[in-house]
């Protein structure tokens, strides 16, 4: 991946980061905007100027991340909708391939949450792939409590850090 595009996707997911949640938005079901909407996308983006098949227009139009509950790697019901959702979009960009990266929150050892982020880049995998999506479109990479999103010990930080993100990859 081209310098350029590593600049570009920090900062969309930066965009993504910021894009209208705030402190105590955290709904019990894993979703930031506690209506079971994924705040991952940039709300009032237009599309028109995005180009499409690219990671600006997954973030933009659906929302590239799903969150989890504390130790686990089931997905919620608004998970599902955004993951469906994704499905769609991978189904109309045929040529798109993917990796899932998996992510923990800052507690537990390095190992453990290594394998959590294992098995939440797993399930959201599995479940593209139940949508239709051909395996060999989507890979996974756990990156455990390494690559927090969001600093801070706090519940809302911790949640926020919970979460599997569907990266474009060509």
């Amino acid at each position: 991946m081209s310098v350029l595009k590593i600049l570009a996707l920090a900062v969309l997911i930066s965009l993504g980061a910021c894009s209208g949640t705030k402190k105590g938005d955290m709904a019990t079901d894993g979703s930031l905007n506690g209506d079971g909407s994924n705040p991952a996308y940039i709300s009032g983006t237009s599309l028109e100027n995005i180009e499409p098949g690219t990671q600006e227009e997954l973030v933009a139009a659906i929302g590239d991340r799903v969150f989890f509950d504390t130790d686990s790697s089931m997905i919620t019901s608004s998970a599902q909708q955004t993951l469906a959702r994704q499905a769609e979009w991978l189904k109309t960009n045929q040529s798109i391939s993917v990796v899932v990266e998996g992510h923990c929150d800052e507690r537990g050892t390095r190992e453990y949450n290594l394998a959590l982020g294992e098995r939440r880049a797993n399930s959201v995998r599995d479940f593209l792939i139940s949508q239709g999506i051909s395996p060999s479109r989507i890979s996974t990479i756990s990156y455990g409590k390494e690559h927090p999103e969001f600093l801070g010990s706090n519940p809302d930080a911790w949640g926020k850090n919970r979460r599997g993100v569907t990266v474009v990859t060509n």
